[in-house]
């Protein structure tokens, strides 16, 4: 049988374990280790390797800048022991120099029956992963799919193709990459797919239904693995094993799908407390269903009011010809911050007017929340994960790198 599909590249579950077990020699338990390849399945197998030796796999982007690499290397090089088997992820670095994250081998695979009830996963699937394998949407779904002896199918570039969805059967990602499959219009065989890391709107959940793909999407964090679900577009529950409590706005989760902690022992948003209950400063509403409202962290101060990026981005996605939006804050004297936005319109779409915005999100967002700078642009940046990249958004605004509306 396949276990893993790459381009023109084919291997065996006979052949991926030899080549495997030949480079596990080279390594130690106990390590954690930082691994870059442009050729994805040299990445995968040296990952694979690192885990199976006893030690905790960490896998870098061959996008980033060398010397960037070079510093997460030594940061990762210098750390103490790590116990293993485990898994490693960098976070996403949407907001800064990403941490690195670990966890033990059982706390993902405590969550694989969970995971083949939701999507009805088999030995029979090919999961196709389109992110790439710096996500631990990624890796979670290669350390799964080689647990129960389904085929993984890797992207052959960062896009993408339809040679990539002829086999395909389940797809594991972000929303932005089951939009792209759909706007490939390329056969597929893809019967469910499986969506997390960004907010899934309603209407690419009825065209992805109405291609043949039943959609499951999910909200969870690096560090709390899966916290909640939804099957049937009726909203997110709790996930399987999962409780889930709401204090001061701020979501608490407790299950056994935690992540050890970071790397080195360095500071970060995710905390603990000593009945098991876990958190990462998201703030949520808890009311029948969960809903999310972003991080505690990333709010705006401004004119005295606290903006929740989130709130604002849900608002502007109804209005007509927005198909995503970024909302951030820009340093001003007298405010202290003021609340901007990035649109990208949709795909033939005009820009709107300054006047036309203005005009649409009165009648969305109360004075504080509205944005009081726009700009636009036809692709959001995002990072390696699919998020939208806000630090990099936001630094290219205030050095007038993007392109203002008004």
């Amino acid at each position: 049988m396949t276990a893993l599909l790459c381009g023109d590249t084919a291997l065996s579950a006979t052949e991926l374990s030899a080549r495997i077990a030949a480079a596990a020699k080279h390594h130690r338990p106990g390590r954690a280790v930082p691994i870059r390849d442009p050729d994805r399945v040299n990445a995968l197998v040296s990952a694979l390797a690192v885990h199976d030796a006893g030690g905790v796999p960490l896998v870098g982007d061959d996008r980033w800048d060398a010397t960037y690499w070079a510093g997460l290397r030594r940061r990762v090089e210098s750390a103490p022991t790590v116990p293993g088997p485990g898994w490693g992820t960098f976070t996403s670095g949407s907001t800064g120099a990403p941490r690195m994250i670990v966890r033990t081998a059982a706390s993902w695979a405590a969550s694989f029956p969970a995971v083949e009830r939701l999507v009805g996963l088999t030995a029979d699937d090919v999961v196709y992963l389109p992110s790439p394998l710096v996500s631990s949407v990624t890796m979670f779904s290669v350390a799964h799919a080689r647990a129960l002896g389904a085929t993984v199918r890797l992207p052959r570039a960062h896009t993408v193709s339809a040679a990539d969805l002829a086999h395909a059967t389940v797809l594991h990602g972000t929303p932005y990459a089951l939009r792209d499959v759909l706007e490939t219009g390329a056969p597929h065989r893809l019967r469910v797919a499986l969506t997390g890391g960004a907010r899934l709107d309603p209407d690419l959940r009825a065209r992805a239904e109405a291609a043949g793909i039943r959609v499951v999407s999910y909200y969870g964090a690096a560090e709390l693995s899966f916290v909640a679900a939804d099957p049937d577009g009726q909203g997110l529950r709790p996930f399987e094993g999962v409780e889930l409590r709401v204090d001061d706005g701020v979501l608490w989760v407790r299950s056994r799908y935690f992540a050890t902690g970071y790397l080195g022992g360095v500071d970060g948003p995710f905390r603990r407390d000593d009945d098991g209950w876990g958190t990462v400063g998201d703030l949520a509403d808890l009311d029948g269903s969960l809903r999310l409202r972003g991080r505690s962290d990333g709010a705006i101060l401004t004119a005295a009011a606290t903006v929740v990026p989130e709130d604002v981005e849900a608002a502007l996605l109804g209005i007509d010809g927005i198909a995503d939006a970024v909302v951030f804050a820009l340093p001003h004297e007298r405010a202290g911050e003021l609340v901007a936005a990035l649109i990208e319109t949709e795909p033939g779409r005009r820009p709107p007017t300054a006047a036309e915005l203005r005009s649409q999100a009165g009648t969305l967002l109360t004075g504080t929340h509205r944005p009081r700078r726009w700009f636009w642009t036809d692709k959001l940046p995002r990072t390696a994960t699919g998020k939208p990249a806000r630090e990099q958004i936001r630094h290219a605004a205030i050095e007038g790198r993007m392109t203002r509306i008004g």
